[in-house]
């Protein structure tokens, strides 16, 4: 008896039609992501069953308005319909999901999909936005018109999918023609076809009427109300991740520091203990503290894109975006660089243009990400006299994130420059969708994603991290009670003494050079490194441990008596962190992306040279200056 061989079923269509919702409600709890062989874009595959019991697999292939573009998302949805991925082989059939409220725009892609010669069925998605507008569609004419079978679908409430299992039962539908394609112009007969078809199956309310969606980008896009909407927006969503985010990361805090006594509590004192506390439970901790800050920041993404919104901002964005030689889709990926550049990066799969595209992952890591935040808590209100809180420190704050995004900006208008035109001239095309009510089970999904994405890099690459620089910190072992002097004893001391030189024209010594040394794979660590590097004994409090390094560096002395943490030093500092790239998981993302290391490596060495040389200008003309 031989095994029954499983039917492989694509899903495909352009981004925000729902394609994902529809998966997850055909596959459920199996969906799966990967990456095939020779496939750098990561692809969901699950598996459901016919409306007759037969299973089949779904795989989700990347949203997109064509199969004809540049970016690695189209190119591996062109390449997965043509039967192009070895290890997925030729689908059997192809569903294409089509918004019901925006035919002219999607049936181009179902057209595209029905050239390819696969058996195709149309998942008309949305049916009750299509409806509510005032739109009639005539879904049983669209399915004589192209031959293909038409399911009208609400896949956010699970309706029609019955119907749609019903549709590729087996034997599977026929492949259909494509006579549009035969001609010299394909491109102009497609549109056509497209026109022609919306005039048959569409009744349209009178094209006078105003709708929401209307009434609302009248606003939303209006030249000046557009602007003072969106920064309000904005604001709200950072104000709102750094004012209730406090509360989750003390959560997270506290359990790390219950599982650190417990374990130091059941162990014998010992180098294992060490690293079992300190090395692996406090070095991965003082990384998944920041996990609430991120998922929120994600929240806000998600209901942003899913309300219809973020179509709108990368729009008004596109002005702005033009001017440093990027389009409004790079807004998205440096956007989301704000809580963290590894998925900011991996946003970047949307643009047709490669210059663009790695333009945008190289200015990507100066949008201030989560993990500056540590840094920035412990040094800003230094300039404040010691207190943390308060108007001039959120005015600071904006400050450092204008100051990365402006020098984001004019790097990359410098290398978009120095990549040279356009071989192919691509044309900024947005979709802007109706308003609509959040998909509240796509988001929760999503973020459930990025916390299982966080985690899993937390337990695995920074895990090995920490345990390295446990190591450097802890050995050669010097007989000391005291951790400075063991410190400057162990292989992160001795390195940290010969950088000293180095680091003293910025307006460091040897122990902050060390404890930037220490936070190179990782920003977060610095504070620790601090506390301990001048014998500051932590708290369970982290407010209360940045008051004591304060208090204590504060009191530091140059050799000729001045202090060694001036404002001016503290701001060569801040300065440094906001420049310095110092995240090795964000450099392995770089290199994948890329699809070479040398840019990885070439971005590391020109951020860490640019943080340094921005350093020692600030600390030197500031010096010779007088302050």
């Amino acid at each position: 008896m031989t095994d029954e061989r499983i039917e492989t079923v694509v899903l495909a269509g352009n981004p925000n039609v729902g394609k994902t919702t529809l998966f997850n409600a055909l596959t459920g709890a199996n969906a799966k992501v990967g990456n095939f062989a020779g496939v750098t874009v990561e692809l969901k595959t699950g598996h459901t069953f016919t409306a007759h019991g037969r299973k089949v697999r779904i795989l989700d292939l990347p949203g997109c308005y064509s199969l004809q573009g540049g970016s690695p998302d189209q190119q591996v949805a062109h390449r997965a319909l043509r039967g192009e991925i070895g290890e997925i082989g030729r689908p059997d059939l192809a569903i294409c999901v089509l918004d019901a409220s925006n035919l002219e725009r999607h049936l181009n892609l179902a057209l595209e999909v029905i050239e390819t010669g696969l058996p195709v069925v149309i998942a008309l998605n949305m049916i009750d936005v299509a409806e509510s507008s005032g739109l009639r569609l005539d879904p049983q004419k669209l399915s004589e018109e192209l031959g293909v079978p038409v399911v009208p679908i609400q896949a956010n409430r699970g309706k029609g999918l019955v119907e749609l299992k019903q549709a590729i039962r087996h034997p599977l539908p026929p492949a259909a023609d494509a006579p549009w394609s035969t001609g010299s112009d394909v491109e102009d007969a497609r549109r056509s076809r497209v026109l022609a078809l919306c005039e048959i199956v569409a009744r349209r309310p009178t094209a006078h009427t105003s709708t929401v969606s209307d009434r609302l980008d009248s606003v939303l896009l209006h030249p000046v109300l557009g602007w003072l909407c969106f920064i309000g927006i904005m604001l709200a969503v950072f104000w709102t991740i750094f004012s209730l985010s406090e509360t989750p990361m003390g959560w997270v805090e506290s359990g790390q520091i219950w599982l650190q006594d417990l374990v130091a509590n059941s162990m014998a004192e010992g180098d294992l203990r060490d690293l079992l506390v300190d090395g692996i439970i406090g070095g991965v901790g003082a990384v998944v503290i920041f996990l609430p800050q991120i998922l929120m920041l994600f929240f806000f993404i998600g209901l942003l894109e899913s309300s219809g919104y973020m179509s709108r901002a990368a729009y008004l964005m596109d002005g702005v975006m033009s001017k440093v030689g990027l389009s409004g889709k790079a807004f998205l990926p440096l956007l989301s660089s704000y809580a963290c550049a590894i998925p900011g990066v991996m946003a970047t799969r949307t643009i047709d243009s490669a210059k663009e595209r790695l333009v945008t992952i190289f200015v990507a890591p100066w949008m201030s990400c989560s993990a500056r935040l540590p840094v920035y808590l412990l040094l800003v209100p230094m300039l404040l006299g010691g207190s943390e809180g308060g108007l001039v420190q959120a005015l600071i704050f904006t400050a450092i994130y204008a100051v990365g995004t402006l020098t984001a900006f004019v790097v990359a208008r410098v290398l978009r420059g120095r990549l040279g035109p356009e071989e192919i001239v691509h044309h900024f095309i947005l979709e802007l969708p109706p308003y609509r009510a959040p998909q509240w089970g796509y988001i929760f999904r999503h973020l459930l994603e990025r916390a299982g994405a966080f985690l899993k890099k937390a337990g695995t690459f920074i895990l090995g991290l920490m345990i390295l620089l446990w190591a450097a910190q802890t050995y050669p072992k010097l007989d000391s009670e005291d951790p400075a002097e063991r410190l400057e004893h162990s292989i992160v001391g001795r390195i940290s003494q010969v950088i000293e030189p180095v680091v003293r024209p910025l307006g460091f010594d040897g122990r902050t050079g060390t404890a930037i040394l220490t936070s190179f794979a990782a920003r977060e660590v610095f504070v620790g490194s601090m506390a301990q590097l001048y014998h500051v004994e932590e708290s369970d409090d982290e407010t209360q441990t940045r008051q004591r390094i304060r208090e204590r560096i504060a009191n530091e002395k140059r050799p000729d008596g001045s202090p060694l943490f001036s404002p001016l030093a503290v701001i060569s500092l801040l300065v440094f962190y906001i420049y310095a790239l110092q995240c090795l998981p964000t450099s392995a993302v770089v290199a994948r992306e890329a699809g070479s290391w040398k840019w990885a490596v070439g971005q590391f060495v020109f951020m860490s040279a640019f943080a340094a040389i921005a350093s020692l200008v600030i600390f030197q003309v500031g010096s010779l200056l007088g302050f």
